[in-house]
């Protein structure tokens, strides 16, 4: 079986309203106001951009800024601390630990990421964690101008590891990336947590 993840609020901590609200709280003065402004920033075409990889760091803080009217230091600050905020989610890394200790036991267990992640980020956290390395393989979007839930991203994966798509789980925190790996013929979950992901993908299985 090919088991697919996420990063982003699935393998590390990715709160944007809590770190919206807390750079800059008179914009973000309520749960209602932060929510807003994350959505201004991070489900805009530029951010997209940025995660195919089409924008720099450079441009997509400038972009931003300005057409949000956001202090251009202080937002400068808090993107090029995010991959620093990217934090493993304790629960999730054991249950990978778990997946990859099978694996390498012999059973028929293959791991792969599939991440909208910009590519400083993603070097970051190749840099910083162990965890990484226990794949066998995935995709950061930076690095072939393609996000989720565009088809070709899931079919890149798909491609270059062979994966089977009956054969192959997807786990990602936002349904609708959700649905197009099920376009493809993977299963889905939806995942909200840990012990939540584990017990769907039990009934996947049984």
């Amino acid at each position: 079986m090919n088991y697919v993840f996420d990063f982003g609020a699935v393998l590390v901590n990715w709160q944007p309203v809590n770190m919206l609200a807390e750079c800059f709280p008179q914009q973000a003065d309520s749960p209602a106001h932060a929510g807003h402004l994350a959505h201004e920033v991070f489900a805009h075409a530029d951010w997209h951009d940025y995660d195919r990889g089409v924008l720099t760091i450079d441009e997509v803080i400038t972009r931003t800024s300005e057409r949000l009217g956001l202090d251009g230091p202080r937002f400068d600050a808090l993107v090029r601390s995010i991959g620093q905020r990217l934090l493993p989610m304790p629960q999730s890394i054991d249950w990978l630990a778990s997946l990859k200790a099978r694996r390498d036991a012999g059973e028929d267990v293959r791991l792969y990421f599939l991440s909208n992640m910009p590519v400083d980020y993603a070097r970051e956290l190749e840099r910083s964690y162990d965890f990484v390395g226990w794949f066998d393989g995935g995709i950061f979007s930076g690095d072939v101008g393609a996000i989720k839930p565009e088809p070709a991203i899931y079919q890149q994966l798909q491609q270059r590891h062979a994966l089977v798509p009956q054969q192959t789980v997807f786990f990602d925190d936002l349904l609708g990336n959700v649905q197009a790996a099920r376009a493809q013929g993977w299963h889905g979950i939806h995942f909200h947590n840990a012990a939540q992901a584990q017990t769907d993908l039990a009934a996947v299985l049984a």
